[in-house]
């Protein structure tokens, strides 16, 4: 069996040796054996592990990733496993979700017309979308909506940015999707500017959600092969 060195694992990756000390200190991979002198031996298969960890940090980040590590290497498939399934659930409830805007968005940009006028009461902003005035009471509670208040009357005015977070929050609320979710997303096209700007944005996240994919098929590759050296040198 060749053995290696803690500066033959850190020199592939350009890391230190107290790196690999400390990914083996913290369940990252195996616990190395020990010369009589002290000087820990590593195997391929410690080698193995190494890549299997750094491959997974981009897909599912540093913490989940040491979680998926310190399962296999306690020889807790099922949970690893259930780890891993988890990460891809997310990133497909993210890549829906990502439809679900840029679908909502590109309907609220094709839409013939926008509003432009005075300032809109509950009442008036709820029959524009049909729906009710608690709705729109509870939109705004959620954090959805933002309106000012009439002096001495203290009356909700619903102007045009209002009107258009409104919109967007009724087209995904038809879809069942969650008023904390639409919350986050009208804050993120508040603090673009409008819808253009987050159409920009959401190009940027679908490339992100892409390499986070393509990083879990390699993260996958390298998993599957510290498992089938790991069972070769009996870890």
């Amino acid at each position: 069996m060749d053995t290696l060195r803690p500066a033959d694992l850190a020199r592939e990756h350009g890391l230190s040796t107290q790196a690999v000390r400390n990914y083996e200190r913290d369940g990252f991979i195996p616990a190395a054996a020990r010369t009589r002198s002290g000087y820990r031996v590593y195997t391929e298969a410690h080698a193995a592990a190494l890549r299997a960890f750094l491959a997974l940090v981009p897909a599912y980040g540093h913490a989940e990733a040491g979680r998926i590590m310190n399962a296999l290497n306690a020889g807790d498939r099922e949970s690893a496993l259930a780890l891993i399934d988890g990460g891809h659930l997310r990133l497909l409830r993210d890549r829906e979700t990502l439809d679900a805007v840029r679908g909502a968005i590109g309907h609220l940009a094709a839409a013939p017309a926008r509003f432009h006028g005075p300032p809109l009461t509950v009442g008036e902003l709820a029959r524009r979308l049909g729906v009710t005035a608690a709705t729109v009471r509870n939109w705004e509670d959620a954090g959805i909506l933002a309106p000012e208040r009439e002096p001495g009357t203290g009356y909700r005015l619903f102007r045009d940015e209002d009107v258009r977070d409104a919109e967007l929050a009724h087209l995904l609320r038809r879809g069942d999707y969650p008023l904390e979710r639409i919350a986050l997303l009208v804050r993120q096209v508040r603090t673009a500017g409008g819808t253009e700007e987050l159409t920009v944005a959401l190009e940027g996240w679908g490339r992100r959600l892409t390499e986070r994919g393509l990083a879990m098929l390699d993260a996958a590759a390298q998993v599957s092969r510290y498992l089938r050296l790991a069972a070769e040198h009996g870890d």
